[in-house]
């Protein structure tokens, strides 16, 4: 079959077979160059973007790599003053690709089960039977009864969905026909960086110089057509409740990271929603007006491990954090800060968004380089116009990566607004800023194109996530109670309250399901239900007193969907080392339980001598004072006849 090939050297044909290696291919690219350095030539479907080297397609044949009769390919290479490759060809000597790896990079990745789910399924939208324009039988179909594609403009119009899912967006931009560009990723991720050094090699690296083939092109900011996350939902209302409970106790703004999974979301075509099953608060101070957060985490590590463990495996999904400021009139409402006409995310928002997408990839086989873009959602608990609080979720867009990536923007004091960097040549902080563009309509409905520097609206960077909660919630923890990690002076943890809990709960007497007796299947329930709470789960792993293999039986077990009608549910965690350690703890640190009704005897010396027979004289009258209908204060607890309005001691109403 015949190759045609595209280079800075010219426009060559080969005549090769379908079966031969790609390294013959190479050997006669080699034959049209002089100076040709072997280690990066480079192999691409398209002009500029998506090349790959052929160090990496050894063992490749053309037909496998999906060439066929007359494709034309783009090859590009840097050259070298030495003649090594000539002297290799003149000799004879076999050609060798110069490393090991016999895979492409995006062949290498393991995505994630939603992008396998998604890959396997057509993602057509069926449609029924048009009783007006269809003239066929039942079992045929026409161009007014076929399925339409995931991407159907009309379709999205008509739903109001406003951008196309990840991977409708892939089916639209590759290919259909058999040929290079199908076995080629069809995504690159942008960059704005200055190419270090050229590529061309005929000038010093930047800062030192520029060429038009180092610099990155002018840039026109445009509404991303896809989002990588279509739907955050949150999997029960008490997770966003515990949340706020700590900004309705001081008055303080909150952060906390998203422990959750993707799974397939059917209101948008091929979609994708990210589940919240626990918010997890990193170390912070929290202001009346913002609060500051350390990066990077240093127990991130121990809790991605933590959440890969559960029955489903979870990750960081995404992020929360709370803007809410009581109105001076009503402290029960809220000012209703971001609307149309102030923003929705502000600049420095938007850059710490980029920020953390850029740190948290998306593997992806579409990609050159095995990342695409993030699904890290950015979630907001702010003001409803009416003063109620409600969740708003966005995303950057891949744009907004690329420009803070290359150093390009910042924020400004107006919060809808982002700044566009000066161009910097020192040595030190070289930063070069091409060209940036928006477009809009101006006041007569014409597009007009104004140039971004030195700053433009914040909403081009942004894209809207919908969001929402379960009709019906089921979700993996199935216990909001625990106290919640770094919320010092306001929830403590502590191993004694733990032990004390269990005490109470009789853990220590609750035996494997074979061994249980008829009736005690209440208390192994409320033991799973307590344990079934992501931050007690999270404190004991910090605490040491499980081993990490302990820690995966438990989180494994508690997680469980059926851990509260299933009786051997908790079998696998009560025969582990660290469990049975646990519960020796608990029975030596258990109070001994009381002899009689009377009150708990004080552990000082001067009480030791009391005969118990005052003790229980004492509770007979406390009895007796009781049943004669008095009302306890409940401020001072004081005993008061029982038709006093207020307190005889406090003064307080009772």
């Amino acid at each position: 079959m015949l190759i045609r090939v595209r280079s800075k050297d010219g426009n060559f044909r080969f005549d090769l077979q379908p079966t031969a290696d790609v390294s013959e291919l190479l050997a006669k690219i080699l034959e049209t160059t002089s100076d040709a350095d072997l280690s990066s030539f480079t192999i691409s479907n398209q002009p500029r973007g998506n090349e790959v080297k052929f160090s990496q397609l050894k063992g490749r044949t053309l037909k496998n790599l999906g060439l066929s009769h007359g494709d034309l390919v783009f090859v590009g290479y840097q050259s070298k003053p030495s003649s090594s490759v000539a002297n290799d060809i003149v000799s004879g000597a076999p050609l060798a690709l110069t490393t090991d790896a016999t895979k492409r990079p995006w062949e290498l990745v393991t995505e994630d089960p939603v992008d396998t789910y998604w890959r396997g399924q057509t993602g057509m939208l069926a449609r029924g039977r048009d009783a007006q324009f269809c003239k066929h039988g039942p079992k045929g179909m026409c161009d007014y009864c076929m399925p339409l594609e995931p991407y159907d403009t009309v379709y999205h119009k008509e739903n109001s969905i406003k951008h196309l899912s990840y991977h409708a967006y892939l089916r639209k931009i590759t290919p259909k026909t058999s040929s290079a560009s199908s076995s080629l990723p069809p995504l690159t991720p942008p960059s704005y960086k200055v190419k270090v050094p050229c590529p061309t090699g005929g000038h010093a690296p930047w800062p030192a110089g520029i060429c038009t083939a180092c610099q990155p092109s002018a840039i026109t900011l445009a509404s991303q057509p896809f989002r990588m996350v279509d739907h955050l939902e949150i999997a029960s209302t008490d997770i966003i409740e515990r949340f706020l409970q700590a900004w309705r106790n001081t008055g303080l703004q909150r952060f906390g990271w998203l422990i959750g999974r993707y799974e397939p979301y059917d209101k948008v075509p091929m979609g994708v929603k990210a589940v919240v099953e626990a918010i997890h608060e990193p170390p912070q101070e929290g202001e009346l007006d913002g609060l500051t957060l350390g990066l990077p985490w240093e127990d991130e590590n121990r809790i991605r491990e933590l959440a890969k463990s559960t029955s489903t495996p979870l990750t960081i999904v995404g992020y929360i954090f709370t803007d809410l400021d009581p109105t001076p009139e009503d402290r029960s409402k809220n000012v209703y800060k971001r609307h149309p006409g102030s923003f929705y995310l502000s600049s420095l928002e938007a850059i710490f968004a980029a920020t953390l997408q850029k740190a948290n990839p998306t593997v992806s086989r579409s990609s050159s380089t095995g990342q695409f873009a993030s699904r890290l959602v950015t979630a907001v608990l702010t003001a409803t116009e009416d003063g109620h609080v409600d969740v708003a979720a966005y995303q950057v867009s891949e744009q907004a990566v690329a420009m803070v990536e290359a150093d390009m923007i910042e924020a400004s004091a107006d919060p809808g607004i982002v700044r566009v960097k000066e161009e910097d040549r020192s040595q030190e902080t070289a930063r070069y800023v091409p060209d940036v563009f928006f477009t809009y309509k101006n006041e007569y409905g014409l597009e007009v194109k104004k140039s971004a520097k030195p700053c433009f609206p914040v909403e081009y960077l942004m894209l809207n996530v919908t969001h929402g909660f379960p009709q019906n919630p089921s979700p993996v923890f199935k216990s909001t109670q625990f106290k919640i990690e770094n919320r010092p002076g306001l929830e403590d943890q502590s191993v004694e309250n733990v032990m004390s809990t269990l005490s109470s709960l009789d853990a220590p007497n609750i035996p494997e399901s074979r061994f249980a007796k008829p009736g005690e299947f209440h208390k192994r329930k409320e033991l799973a239900t307590y344990l079934s709470d992501w931050h007690l789960v999270a404190f004991l792993g910090s605490s040491q007193l499980l081993s990490p293999e302990d820690m995966k039986v438990l989180m494994q077990t508690v997680s469980r969907p059926d851990l509260l009608e299933e009786p051997s549910a908790l079998d696998p965690l009560l025969v582990t080392d660290g469990w049975q350690t646990l519960m020796t703890f608990t029975r030596e640190s258990a109070p001994a339980p009381p002899s009689s009704s009377a009150p708990a005897r004080s552990s000082s010396h001067m009480d030791e001598d009391i005969p118990q027979e005052v003790f229980d004289q004492i509770a007979a009258e406390e009895a007796g004072r009781g049943g004669a209908g008095g009302r306890i204060c409940p401020h001072c607890t004081f005993v008061n006849e029982h038709n006093r309005p207020d307190c005889d001691v406090c003064g307080l109403p009772l």
